[in-house]
């Protein structure tokens, strides 16, 4: 990192020891006291609000750059300037308190004690000395954001809410209040391509920054650095979680992201009535806790109207896909099963699907529970599923980043990680929406196969 890129506390960390020690000897107990707690010191030049008259600030940047530091670095500096109202929306309530508040680098950790704002859960609210307000919001319930008005946002992992779009357009009628300055609002996400983030860059009105992990190696633990980033660099999840690129179409996926958004429920139309409810299963491959993730993905099947006549239509409810051991993906499972009042679990009997049934009647000894054997490649059984979204029969009925990711990067053939997420969802819709083949259609297709 050049010297132009780093904060005042690095360039100062970066001085000979007896440099520093002349230099920090020469400072005053306040200037010492600035330099511990002023944010301006702390922040790097990308960690900065920018100058000029925009609306929205985006810093769209990889793992460990600092994005949630800068949130509550800027949102400080904005209550403490004048009495303001300010909003703090996280993907849940969860998150905005083990984050934005309570985190690392949250505002409660990294504001001076006689600044500090009083965090009271109970009324989801922050309220600072001078009289500044923040009222905490969740993206699984846009319509709490009804009731705001101020000037200031902070909108943290907006690419991973829930109902980015609608809590969006909420938003921008409550960014009405006057004060000294213009009403303002940061993002700060790693990127994910979904639509309304990226009209959101494309205004005249919108400054987006952009960073790597590598930007902050100063203030990151080196095993991290070393174990983390060393086993993603070079990689697509790398390019996107390090390197804050977007990652758009990929040459031979099945799914595209434009496919999933154009066929994606809407978020203020009601959800179809659900005939039927599966829960699709794929295991780690290993039992171990530390292993790969085990898919569980919730689909149901229900009536649409949406192409102008009544059929049946698939349905992604929810992705439970976890890491664990198999008592907890057994009851994450289960648990799923239950929520979604399902009518099956679906797992591979192949890949593990004597054990997955074991472990979930292990759990729940009166599930219903449907063992399926993977006869074809995992190709061939995803490709009818993709033709389903292609015919407009299958909607997400909210954004399943982590599932999309998986859909949309995911090359038939290629080496790399087994799509756990991709199968779970494949053998859900599967048992939902594929008719099985009759016995003369199985020894014929056999024959041309084999040929």
């Amino acid at each position: 990192m050049s010297a132009t890129d780093a904060s005042l506390v690095e360039r100062i960390a970066d001085l000979l020891p007896e440099d520093r020690a002349e230099l920090l000897g020469r400072l005053t107990d306040e200037q010492l006291l600035a330099l511990r707690w002023d944010w301006r010191a702390q922040a790097r030049p990308k960690q900065v609000a920018p100058e000029g008259d925009w609306s929205t600030w985006i810093v769209r940047a990889g793992r460990g750059f600092g994005k949630t530091r800068t949130g509550a670095g800027w949102t400080h500096e904005r209550a403490m300037e004048e009495p303001r109202e300010i909003a703090y929306i996280a993907k849940t309530p969860a998150d905005a308190r083990d984050f934005m508040i309570e985190g690392p680098g949250g505002i409660l950790r990294n504001t001076p004690p006689w600044e500090c704002p009083l965090y009271e859960p109970s009324k989801r609210s922050l309220s600072w000395p001078n009289g500044s307000e923040a009222t905490v919001f969740s993206s699984e319930d846009p319509n709490q954001l009804r009731g705001f008005s101020g000037d200031t946002a902070w909108l943290d992992e907006f690419a991973k809410w829930k109902n980015p779009e609608e809590c969006w357009n909420q938003l921008q009628y409550g960014m009405r209040e006057v004060s000294s300055d213009r009403p303002r609002q940061l993002i700060t996400t790693t990127p994910r391509a979904i639509k309304v983030l990226r009209a959101i860059e494309a205004r005249e009105s919108t400054v987006t920054v952009t960073g790597s992990s590598y930007e902050n190696l100063s203030n990151l633990a080196p095993e991290w650095v070393d174990d983390t980033l060393g086993q993603y660099e070079g990689t697509r999840l790398g390019r996107q979680e390090i390197h804050a690129e977007y990652l758009d179409d990929v040459p031979g996926a099945l799914w595209n992201r434009k496919l999933i958004e154009e066929t994606r429920w809407p978020s203020d139309r009601e959800a179809p009535t659900r005939v039927r409810v599966v829960v699709g299963v794929d295991p780690a491959a290993s039992t171990s806790e530390g292993s790969s993730e085990t898919g569980i993905v919730v689909a149901a099947v229900g009536p649409c109207s949406c192409r102008g006549e009544r059929e049946m239509h698939g349905f992604v409810v929810s992705d439970r896909s976890l890491r664990a051991s198999p008592d907890g993906w057994g009851r994450a499972a289960v648990r799923a099963y239950e929520t979604y009042r399902g009518d099956r679990i679906v797992g591979e009997r192949n890949n593990g699907g004597d054990m997955v049934e074991h472990v979930v009647r292990t759990v729940e000894k009166s599930v219903s529970f449907k063992s399926v054997y993977a006869s074809r490649g995992k190709a061939i059984r995803a490709e009818p599923i993709a033709a389903l979204y292609e015919q407009g029969k299958v909607h997400h009925l909210e954004p399943f980043p982590d599932l999309e990711d998986q859909m949309c990067t995911w090359v038939p053939g290629e080496p790399g990680d087994s799509p756990d997420r991709v199968d779970a969802l494949v053998w859900a819709l599967t048992d939902l929406m594929v008719k099985a083949p009759r016995p003369r259609e199985r020894a014929a297709s056999s024959s041309r196969v084999s040929m």
